[in-house]
């Protein structure tokens, strides 16, 4: 999800999943590694050792990235960081049995 507005201080439960519209006004929700915009949720192969989800929270110098709907993310990547002022992050695992 890119360009969520400065004064957006939560997500709401679900904001991840374009058809429901909770994200906040003016972000777009960009392809993902499911071929989809939106939040598909963790995965991992059932059996499997928990894996790894990285989330980062970027603080940009511009209010909206000028990408289309379509970009990479590797273009979507390169405009964060080009216009990076800083950026938070955390670290989740998640296993099923």
């Amino acid at each position: 999800m890119i360009d969520i507005p400065a004064d957006a201080s939560a997500l709401p439960q679900g904001a991840g999943d374009p058809a429901k519209g909770l994200a906040p006004k003016g972000t777009m929700q960009m392809r993902t590694d499911f071929g989809q915009p939106g939040w598909g949720g963790p995965c991992p192969p059932k059996g499997d050792k928990p894996h790894r989800y990285i989330f980062i929270l970027h603080a940009l110098k511009v209010d909206k990235l000028d990408v289309p709907q379509d970009a990479s993310a590797a273009l979507v990547g390169f405009m964060i960081h080009a216009n990076e002022l800083g950026r938070a992050g955390f670290t989740a695992k998640y296993g099923r049995k």
